[in-house]
Order: structure tokens, then sequence, then C-alpha cells
């Protein structure tokens, strides 16, 4: 066989010519929320901006919090969000009208196209943890980009508390 060579014959080479390292056209294919806008040091947007023929929709990421934390908590064997000092801190935030206690335990990250989602998960005792925390994340996926358009690249999830049934939390 012979090796392919430099030379090319009236320009009529149809034998692909090596070449060197691959150069980086267009953005990565699997770019994450977590990474999307950092070229240079620079932070990803805190909100998501969809451009289309007829205008531009700005989501912001409090949004995206929201369908987050409503989606987890569709979930049966979600008992709550948050956990522990959180939630008491969130409680107290909440009587003062500082915050939403909906959306505790969520903590999103948006890029302009896609999201990455952490939640602090209380699980009903007697529920499989594996289970629940899968149902959870196929259902923040599913609300999270059936109702903003973004594309969900991860959601983390952290099991940090039990909660039994007729025992009052301490408080």
């Amino acid at each position: 066989m012979a090796d392919q060579t430099e030379s090319v014959s009236g320009g009529e080479q149809s034998a692909p010519q090596p070449q060197g390292p691959p150069q980086p056209q267009g953005p990565p294919q699997a770019q994450s929320a977590r990474g999307e806008g950092r070229r240079s040091g620079q932070l990803a947007h805190p909100i998501a901006v969809l451009e289309s023929e007829r205008g531009s929709t700005t989501i912001a990421d409090v949004v995206v919090t929201k369908v987050a934390s409503f989606a987890a908590l569709e979930v049966p064997g979600v008992y709550g969000l948050g956990g522990g000092v959180a939630r008491a801190v969130g409680d107290v935030r909440t009587l003062v009208g500082m915050s939403d206690s909906r959306t505790q335990g969520v903590s999103v990250e948006v890029g302009q196209r896609e999201a990455a989602v952490d939640l602090t998960l209380v699980i009903e005792y007697g529920e499989s943890i594996p289970q629940v925390c899968e149902a959870v994340r196929n259902n923040v996926i599913k609300r999270v980009e059936g109702t903003t358009g973004l594309s969900v690249v991860e959601v983390n999830i952290v099991v940090n508390d039990l909660s039994f049934p007729g025992v009052e939390e301490a408080g």
C-alpha cells in the first residue's frame, strides 16, 4: 500500500490530508450552565435570554428556582426542601418577609440556554431515597425544560434529613 503524500497532482486528490490538531470551531457541544459564559474569567449570566426572530425572552434565575422547587415538592416521598438550620433560618426570614420558604433548599445556575439545579431534600421515612431522588430529578428536568425552554444539564441532590410520621420537629 502506498502512504499518503503531501503532493497533489492536478489538485484532484480526494483523500483527506492529515493536518495538525483539530482547531476548536463554534461552542463546545457539551457545555454546561456551570461553564457557559466563563471564557476569560467572565461569570455566567444570572438570567436566561432566549432569542427568536420576533424578539427575546428573559428568564430570571428566581423563576427557574421556583419551578424547580415546586417540581421537587410534587414528588411523593419528598417531605420538604432545605434542612435543619437552613429550614429554621428560612422560616424566620419568611416570617419577617425577607424570603420565600418555597425556594429554600434550591439553588440554580442559569446560563443563556441551560440551567443546573442543586436541591437539598428532606425525605419521608420509609421511602426509597434513590427512587425518590430519581423521580425528583426527572420531574425537575421535565418541569424546568417545559416551563422555561432551558435545557437542564444537571440536577444534583443532597438528602440531609428524614421526616418521621407523627414526630414534630424540635423548634
